[in-house]
């Protein structure tokens, strides 16, 4: 027995690394990509989440304490001093972005710090910081007067709160919110779906007929090849889409239990004209998508080495997917909406984040369109091609 097994295990050992492609595809290629996606999102979020050396943030504050004064000034930030009457004006400026944070103190600060008694039952005194979570310096600065005022706590015997109460310190809206979130999370997420809808249906489609030999009885037809290639592209598409669209669903479905809240994710912020953008965006990239791993599984011999083959595009579509999720919102050239899948992309998260514009979405699926023609028509002359077609 002991003979037998060992026999076996000989036999599957040299099976496997015989398929150079298939060590390939299992031994060294996940290891390379893992390294590559985890510098790249390693580097990425460090840019994402971390402010600028040179900015410099517009900070309001009112009532600031002298003993604070020094430790608030050392700041990389314009302080300005705010009256009673200009609270509301500044919360504004914070919720459209147009400043960083707000500080109140309560007046005499100092004093009724002195005084508070923490066994007397009574209210503490608490500070109230305004921030907007939705943007990077806002929030990191935010963090660091927390800091600033912990330390001045535990320096002191009598204490005071920060942001109690029932106030609303975050001035992000929920459309901001809602965008961030998404557009964090979905364009990975849809890109995947998509992709796994192609790839569970083109090749069993395609090499699995090949392998079966059923696909010739197809091509002794007097069908025209090209009618062959894009019904094959169309009738793959819309089951992908299929499979791609249960999964996207599932996804919005749980999205505020994913995030731990209903109240700042509302996916009724986007409106009909968005949902349409996306629609067009997702239809003409599956398009592509299909087209391509059509065109890998006519080349290959089984079902089998078109899976092989196919493995490393998911792994490059999620790679691509990462881009914008720490790429962050500056300019874009309208050169990289003619690259396929990354135009996309791109668009993907300008609809879900509300920064695209309509000229994106107008060259992304014109592209798209032509890229699955280009490559229906490869199909095609790979359909003509007795060679590849009926390889063994």
């Amino acid at each position: 027995m002991k003979t037998d097994m060992l026999t076996i295990i000989r036999k599957e050992f040299a099976r496997f690394f015989k398929d150079k492609n298939l060590v390939l595809t299992t031994i060294l290629l996940p290891g390379v990509l893992i390294y590559l996606i985890y510098t790249f999102m390693g580097n990425g979020m460090m840019k994402e989440f971390m402010t600028d050396e040179d900015y410099v943030a517009k900070a309001y504050v009112q009532n600031l304490p002298d003993e604070l004064a020094p430790a608030f000034e050392q700041l990389s930030a314009e302080w300005t001093v705010v009256s009673d009457a200009e609270i509301e004006d500044t919360k504004a400026l914070i919720a459209d972005k147009e400043a960083d944070v707000l500080i109140v103190f309560p007046a005499d600060f100092s004093a009724k710090v002195a005084a508070y008694d923490v066994t007397g039952g009574e209210t503490a005194p608490n500070v109230e910081i305004y921030f907007n979570s939705t943007e990077t310096e806002s929030s990191n600065l935010k963090g660091i007067l927390v800091e600033i005022l912990d330390q001045y706590e535990a320096s002191m015997i009598n204490k005071f709160d920060v942001n109690a109460g029932d106030g609303v310190y975050n001035l992000a809206s929920e459309k901001d919110m809602t965008g961030q979130i998404f557009a964090m999370l979905l364009p990975m997420l849809l890109m995947t779906f998509m992709f796994s809808g192609c790839m569970s249906v083109a090749p069993e489609a395609i090499a699995g007929e090949k392998e079966r030999g059923t696909i010739a009885t197809l091509l002794v037809t007097p069908m025209k090849r090209s009618a062959l290639a894009l019904g094959k592209v169309i009738s793959l598409s819309c089951i992908a889409l299929l499979s791609g669209l249960s999964s996207f669903v599932g996804t919005m479905l749980s999205m505020p239990n994913l995030m731990g809240t209903t109240e700042s994710v509302n996916a009724s912020v986007y409106v009909i004209t968005d949902y349409l953008m996306l629609l067009g965006i997702i239809l003409t990239t599956v398009l592509v998508m299909v087209a391509l791993i059509s065109i890998i599984s006519a080349i290959a011999k089984s079902i089998k080495e078109a899976g092989t083959a196919v493995s490393p595009l998911m792994i490059i579509v999620m790679v691509i997917s990462l881009v914008p999720m720490f790429g962050g919102d500056g300019e874009k050239s309208l050169a990289m909406f003619f690259i396929p899948i990354y135009n996309s992309v791109l668009c993907i998260h300008g609809i879900f984040s509300f920064t695209y514009q309509p000229v994106w979405i107008v060259i992304t699926i014109l592209m798209n369109l032509i890229y699955a023609g280009v490559l229906s028509w490869v199909l095609t002359k790979l359909f003509d091609s007795e060679k590849v077609m009926f390889s063994k």
